[in-house]
């Protein structure tokens, strides 16, 4: 059985600065400070996480999904991904977004979820980035942001 967590301990931090090779340990230490980091647990063991930031400092962003090998394909990622999205339902937000490249499948499964095409960004020698954005349905008695 899967456990979701916000990544908070020394054992987090030392599994997302072995795998998350993606950003500087200082950064992976603020953004478990700020709250912007799920980890998955299963059977005792981290397999994953789930980190995010925000766009125009306002709109929830996934910016990374990630899971170990042994752990793809076994429906993690629909969980964290579903758990982060009810989080930021329950801090008011009405919309979360992420984004991937042209030419990986995470496209798809963003789609499957619910995200919608909504733009796209080309950077010099890389695959498009296709900009996905998902409307969230804000729990009664939350204000919206």
């Amino acid at each position: 059985m899967a456990h979701i967590f916000l990544a908070q301990t020394d054992e987090h931090f030392n599994f997302l600065k072995t795998w998350d090779w993606h950003v500087h340990a200082d950064v992976l230490k603020r953004k478990m400070s700020n709250g912007e980091i799920l980890v998955v647990q299963v059977d005792d063991q981290l397999v994953g996480w789930l980190r995010f930031g925000y766009f125009w400092d306002s709109i929830p962003f996934m910016n990374l999904l990630y899971f170990v090998e042994t752990h793809r394909g076994q429906g993690l990622g629909r969980q964290i991904v579903t758990h982060w999205e009810r989080l930021m339902a329950e801090n008011g937000h009405s919309m979360v977004m992420t984004s991937t490249l042209s030419n990986e499948q995470a496209q798809f499964f963003y789609r499957k979820l619910g995200y919608k095409d909504s733009g796209s960004l080309l950077l010099e020698n890389e695959a498009l980035e296709i900009i996905f954005t998902k409307s969230l349905t804000t729990p009664a008695g939350s204000g919206e942001r």
